[in-house]
């Protein structure tokens, strides 16, 4: 009985055939094919399977790009790949006339002239359209004053609402115990006060709030009643009155001597900060020398104040749609900064660095990076010219297909009311691919009523009654949209017109007859 159980077992080799010599002593068993035969194990002394660490330094170092191209390389990627189009610069690089028109200067105010003069002399002096400024100083106030220039003036809005950094010069009106007592006082009036402007303010003076974010004493003189501090605060808040306040917190009252703004929004005095005479020469020296690198010196490229915002890359492609006021979508995405929540504030870049737009995002970061398609951004405030980059939208198949339709009169073209509306000749296929919904009665007023919601879904209201005048106004529409009239019915038309004038005359006349009776 073991005998016959050893003749009947067959011993397999050790390893597969064809990783190595099999004993040939030892028979295959020829039911078990060659490919599920594995190495498990085997010892390889030559190979090193171990990940091993690496400093490996990027290609481009981005840490001393200028502007928005700062730190590049940080920013998440969703896509590298995308098609240069051969316009548009680098802000540092642009033409002298583009350069001025879409500028910014961190001015000097000069103390005595109000700001909207200054404003208005820096307009006069560049010979330029329009200017702006980043937030009203009092006259007798110095400091940081960002004025924009033709384009820029659309960054005016966000720059006052800004935060704004002041150095103050404040008088008691008696001595206090100690230099303690004056810092308390500054801690105390730190986050969310009630303020009411100055008899002075120009504005109307109601309660309001506004925010310190943070304040230091820098100098005290107690025997000339003197302290110097310097405060961080949000846009809007009264320094005068701040320091009233400070006077009525010590006990001896005080008032301000004087102020300086040092931020304000992205800028700082410490930013290249120039005077009236500054631009005045710079814009001589263009004038008398052609020399344009004091009047480069002078005036910033308007993404300096931009700097503060996440950054989201566009591609080319894309951005004139953006320019026209489209929404931003995945596939125009190139590159996104981290951190970045629903409803932000965020500014639409080009890769050369260019400001498109200032959008609110409509995806955080990990959505952008998970999601397929969807709304990246909207457009709150457009800054880049429209056709500066080449229009590149209407070129899908399903585009062109609609312009051969168009051009073969397959789509109505009479009128922007029904311009790319189908006709009786429109292919069939085309309109089982486009349901028109808004149609009353239409091919897809059924489906549109199927998927309307339940009554108490939503709150639905009535429709208003179509007033006269306006029927007669969709009417006249409608007939204008219609083929044009023959001669005949012109002519008949003008008949007709003026047997109504005729007979409209004739009943005033004996309307006048018979009152004169």
């Amino acid at each position: 009985m073991l005998t016959l159980l050893l003749q009947r077992v067959t011993l397999r080799p050790l390893i597969a055939p064809d990783c190595g010599e099999v004993n040939p002593s030892l028979e295959q068993t020829a039911a078990v094919p060659s490919s599920r035969w594995i190495v498990v194990g085997k010892k390889d002394d030559e190979a090193e399977y171990a990940i091993k660490p690496e400093n490996v330094a990027p290609t481009s170092d981005t840490s001393n790009w200028p502007l928005l191209l700062k730190n590049y390389d940080k920013l998440r990627v969703r896509t590298g790949h995308f098609t240069p189009i051969p316009v548009g610069c680098p802000p540092l690089k642009r033409d002298l006339k583009s350069y001025v028109s879409s500028g910014v200067i961190n001015l000097d105010k000069p103390s005595n002239p109000s700001s909207h003069e200054v404003v208005a002399w820096i307009k006069r002096i560049l010979k330029i359209d329009k200017t702006g400024h980043s937030g009203t100083l009092d006259p007798k106030v110095t400091g940081c004053l960002i004025v924009c220039l033709d384009r820029a003036t659309r960054l005016v809005k966000s720059q006052q609402g800004a935060g704004k950094e002041y150095v103050c010069v404040l008088r008691l009106h008696d001595k206090v115990t100690n230099e303690a007592q004056v810092a308390r006082a500054l801690e105390t009036l730190t986050g969310a006060l009630f303020q009411r402007p100055p008899l002075i303010s120009a504005v109307k003076r109601q309660l309001r709030i506004r925010t310190i974010y943070e304040s230091k004493l820098m100098e005290f003189d107690n025997d000339r009643h003197l302290a110097v501090f310097w405060v961080s605060c949000e846009a809007g808040t009264y320094i005068r009155t701040l320091c009233v306040h400070l006077g009525l917190l010590l006990g001896v009252g005080g008032h301000m001597q004087e102020l300086r703004r040092v931020r304000s929004g992205a800028l700082s005095e410490n930013d290249d900060i120039v005077t009236l005479h500054d631009v005045l020469d710079a814009q001589w020296m263009y004038e008398n020398t052609r020399d344009e690198s004091y009047l480069r010196r002078v005036i910033r490229p308007l993404e300096s104040l931009l700097i503060g915002y996440k950054r989201i890359v566009v591609k080319d492609s894309a951005v004139n749609a953006v320019c026209y006021g489209a929404k931003l979508m995945i596939p125009g995405l190139l590159r996104f900064e981290d951190g970045i929540e629903v409803h932000e504030e965020v500014v639409l870049m080009t890769t050369k660095g260019e400001a498109i737009a200032i959008g609110i995002a409509q995806m955080s970061t990990v959505e952008m990076t998970t999601c397929d398609h969807g709304v990246v951004a909207k457009v709150k405030r457009c800054i880049m010219e429209r056709d500066l980059y080449p229009r590149r939208w209407g070129m899908g198949p399903i585009a062109t297909e609609k312009k051969k339709l168009k051009a073969d009169g397959k789509l109505d073209m009479l009128s922007l009311q029904k311009y790319g509306r189908s006709n009786e000749a429109t292919p069939k296929k085309w309109k089982e691919k486009y349901t028109d919904y808004s149609g009353e009665g239409g091919e897809g007023s059924e489906e549109a009523a199927k998927a309307s919601p339940a009554d108490g879904d939503v709150e639905m209201k009535s429709p208003a009654k179509p007033d006269a005048g306006s029927e007669k106004k969709k009417e006249k529409k409608r007939k204008s949209a219609d083929l044009e009239e023959t001669e005949e019915e012109k002519q008949e038309r003008k008949r007709l017109k003026k047997q109504k004038k005729e007979e409209k005359k004739a009943r005033k006349e004996k309307e006048r007859a018979e009152k004169a009776e």
